[in-house]
């Protein structure tokens, strides 16, 4: 039985079961956008806790370093993403997809993105056990921010006002945080900085995430090898005579393509907009976790700088949910037109 038979058994059944359960009257008597509404607002809130859980996961993993962690989990998430591709039989999809780039000029400008999505993988290891967990949660919180920027000076993207506040109030915050510690966490830059980068030029070339994480993953895999047998030899003799390591290893490898195919999957599923607001629910846990379990540090005159970038961010929520709103009356003025 070939991989993609499997595939489609497994779904098959997988649907049987799902349909024998009892479920709410909003499922069963709802429409096919409404269910997929609800999936894909549980997807989202599923892959948000799983990119909380392994903000924390490298604590547990000493006394490997940050930077270990990160070389074990992309050779861990490689190994889990082959193995998905090949069992749900899309691996080819993928591979089609590279082969149709002919040029040298092509793929220059594919692996153009690789170096900021490592580090930026690295980093989300590296920070929370070195003291920058706090700093790099505020980074994530002004993403969506920096984005709205760059879609207004690349793209041409009108800002309503309420888009206008946010990035005001987050100008704002951010400069009332450089004013009370002279410096701003290299870090917070990084993240918000050079992220959005990386989202606009797989934009720009039409490359999809799963595409482009096989791409990074698999570029990155040889030098992740180099690093263990030359620079760390001790990490590598220590995980491979630890059942303990090898199980955790797994689960960091089945926990990050979790996460990222959970992710994926609830962008295609929302509408933009709710997706936007959910993507909000991430950098809360890592916040959360970065000063509870990871015990980072948070003084209390950081409360005003980073207030104002809630602000800020509660003004984007806002201007999301108004959209959503106006586009649900459009769809049922359109319905009611059709229908007379």
């Amino acid at each position: 039985m070939s991989a993609s038979m499997l595939s489609n058994v497994f779904a098959n059944t997988l649907a049987t079961a799902i349909s024998r359960v009892p479920l709410p009257a909003i499922w069963t008597a709802g429409s096919v956008q409404q269910r997929t509404l609800i999936v894909g607002v549980i997807l989202a809130v599923l892959s948000n806790v799983l990119f909380g859980v392994l903000y924390a996961y490298s604590s547990f993993l000493a006394p490997l370093s940050g930077t270990q962690v990160f070389i074990w989990r992309m050779l861990a998430m490689w190994a889990v993403l082959i193995g998905y591709l090949w069992v749900s039989g899309s691996f080819g999809l993928h591979i089609n997809k590279l082969k149709a780039l002919r040029t040298l000029k092509q793929w220059a400008w594919l692996l153009l993105p690789t170096p900021i999505f490592l580090s930026q993988l690295w980093l989300f290891v590296w920070a929370p056990v070195n003291g920058q967990g706090v700093q790099t949660a505020m980074g994530y919180f002004l993403f969506p921010l920096m984005m709205v920027i760059f879609g207004c000076i690349l793209f041409g993207e009108k800002l309503s006002r309420l888009q206008w506040l946010a990035v005001a109030l987050a100008v704002l915050g951010v400069g009332s945080e450089i004013v009370r510690t002279q410096s701003v966490s290299w870090a917070t830059l990084w993240v918000c900085g050079t992220y959005p980068i990386y989202y606009i030029l797989r934009r720009m070339q039409g490359i999809g995430a799963i595409t482009g994480l096989l791409v990074d993953l698999t570029i990155f895999a040889p030098f992740a090898l180099a690093y263990l047998f030359f620079f760390a030899p001790s990490s590598l003799a220590l995980v491979s005579g630890s059942g303990f390591f090898i199980m955790m290893l797994i689960g960091l490898g089945v926990l990050s393509v979790l996460a990222m195919k959970t992710n994926i999957d609830a962008s295609q599923m929302l509408p933009v907009n709710v997706y936007g607001m959910m993507s909000y629910l991430e950098p809360a846990l890592l916040f959360i976790l970065a000063i509870t379990v990871l015990g980072n540090p948070f003084e209390s005159a950081m409360i005003y700088s980073y207030g104002l970038i809630w602000l800020g961010i509660a003004c984007l929520i806002v201007h999301g949910v108004r959209q959503f709103r106006q586009a649900h009356r459009d769809i049922q003025l359109t319905k009611m037109a059709e229908a007379v």
